[in-house]
């Protein structure tokens, strides 16, 4: 079975976001990139299915700019065995991302296709929807346990009233939420052997995809500061405070 996880780089979740002064967009400038959580999480998940001999081949894609290609290489280091990335440039819209995976899922025919469920800077959440549709290829989104069974799949996945299971056939593609496992970090001796891992570079137009974009950034700004809270003596106060100054209760 050969699976395909795409991965994308955004910002470290442990960094705090500004943005630029002028309004335009997120500064970047001298902050620390990463794989998005949820890619992590799709891509672990591809490597236990590999160290399970389910898995055959796990392949890492991503589309972006050349900088991504750091990305492709922490997921070879992570364990998968080779990088595909889709040189883009600037913000690509979800669509466009889906459209440029099908072209690679096309190339590369795999049997199971494992994204992140959403990026935590655009939190779309629309990606691996687009390319089931495109693909023409049964899904399982918020995916919390995945079993493999011949060529079906069964995909634990959670909803508003609980857990939901789908029994799916291959190939397909799944979207993963947190629950589904708890990445690995890459070992340093397992870094240096990515550096020799193959990576194909693809444009879309090797994939038969025109770049468009729909949506114009208007700016960005920070959300308003939070006024600090009160302490209030007794419930009768606490009432008295809704009532004529928040003006929440009559």
């Amino acid at each position: 079975m050969k699976v395909l996880v795409a991965v994308k780089r955004v910002v470290d979740y442990n960094v705090k976001v500004r943005a630029k002064a002028d309004g335009s967009d997120v500064d970047l400038n001298n902050v620390k990139m990463a794989i998005n959580p949820f890619c992590e999480i799709a891509v672990e998940e591809a490597v236990r299915l590999k160290e399970a001999g389910i898995a055959t081949e796990v392949i890492a894609v991503s589309v972006g700019d050349k900088p991504c290609q750091e990305q492709i290489r922490t997921a070879l280091a992570l364990g998968a065995d080779r990088g595909i990335q889709v040189q883009t440039e600037g913000a690509v819209e979800p669509l466009v991302i889906a459209k440029l995976l099908k072209g690679v899922v096309v190339k590369e025919e795999p049997q199971l296709v494992i994204l992140g469920k959403q990026s935590i800077d655009g939190d779309n959440n629309q990606t691996g929807q687009m390319l089931g549709a495109l693909a023409g290829m049964p899904q399982g989104t918020f995916a919390s346990e995945i079993v493999i069974d011949g060529d079906k799949m069964n995909v634990t996945r959670e909803v508003d009233g609980g857990l939901q299971t789908l029994s799916l056939n291959l190939p397909a593609i799944v979207t993963t939420d947190l629950r589904l496992n708890e990445p690995r970090y890459a070992s340093l001796p397992n870094i240096m052997k990515a550096k020799k891992k193959p990576l194909d570079v693809f444009t879309p137009a090797d994939l038969g995809v025109e770049v468009t974009s729909h949506l114009t950034q208007v700016g960005v700004e920070p959300p308003a500061e939070r006024q600090a809270g009160i302490k209030v003596e007794d419930v009768d106060q606490l009432i008295d405070k809704l009532k004529n100054e928040a003006k929440v209760i009559s």
